[in-house]
């Protein structure tokens, strides 16, 4: 058994954002996602068939969901997002780093 660090191995070209899997079994993924001015495709939605929980560690973000919400996002901010919400990334920080940690169950 080894810890790992949630802050290590960033990678410093983000043309694309950055997603590792921090953790996967059958009724949990948890996943370290990397953005930098990154958001979702102004046609689509994310409509997952499992909740998410989702914590901003560093940077800042805006969620928006289809029914006009918007949840804005600063460090130690979290939101859970049941199973069939739509929702996207509305905006991330373009200047620095916003490190998410998101729980699939």
């Amino acid at each position: 058994m080894k810890s790992e660090n949630i802050f290590s191995s960033m990678p410093d070209n983000l043309d694309d954002e950055s997603i590792d899997v921090l953790l996967k079994r059958e009724d949990i993924k948890i996943e370290r996602i990397i953005s930098r001015g990154h958001m979702s495709p102004d046609t689509g939605w994310y409509d997952q068939d499992d909740d998410e929980w989702v914590l901003v560690l560093k940077g800042a973000a805006v969620i928006s969901f289809e029914n006009d919400t918007d949840v804005n996002l600063a460090v130690g901010d979290y939101v859970n997002i049941p199973a069939n919400t739509r929702h996207r990334v509305k905006w991330t920080d373009p200047d620095t780093k916003t490190i998410w940690l998101a729980v699939h169950y």
